[in-house]
């Protein structure tokens, strides 16, 4: 399979199976089923990026929606420090969530409100995007 197709195929698995990145912040909403867990346990692996670098970039990009703190703002982002969406994303799913963002005609959106690709910064590389995701790790509980 070449890289194309293995990109287009992940980000298809990621909106087809992914929930509520980025929608309303209420605890009652539904949540995303937890990814099926393996028989045994695997390493988890150190993220890529750099969690220094993407608390810049988070702070600039996503932190409208989701604060500076990544805590969310309700009607717009979801809580990040909680998220078992983010919790059940490699980096390199998280990545590739994060480049196509999600529309509010995607039925996991519970906000109503887009995200957009790269979260409307289209200046930022894929480096960037494995740091943002590495600050996202370093505040997740």
């Amino acid at each position: 399979m070449n890289k194309q197709n293995y990109i287009i195929i992940t980000a298809l698995l990621i909106l087809t199976f992914s929930l509520a990145a980025c929608g309303g912040s209420s605890g009652a909403e539904k949540q995303p089923a937890a990814p099926a867990k393996q028989e045994e346990p695997t390493a988890v692996a150190a993220p890529v990026g750099d969690a220094t670098k993407g608390e810049e970039n988070f702070v600039k990009t996503c932190s409208a929606c989701h604060g500076p703190e990544g805590k969310g703002i309700e009607g717009l982002g979801k809580d990040m420090t909680t998220s078992e969406f983010i919790a059940g994303l490699s980096d390199e799913e998280m990545v590739a969530f994060i480049k196509i963002g999600r529309t509010t005609s995607d039925p996991l959106n519970t906000t109503g409100v887009d995200m957009p690709p790269k979260g409307g910064n289209p200046a930022l590389s894929e480096d960037d995007l494995y740091d943002i995701v590495a600050f996202m790790r370093s505040i997740h509980q």
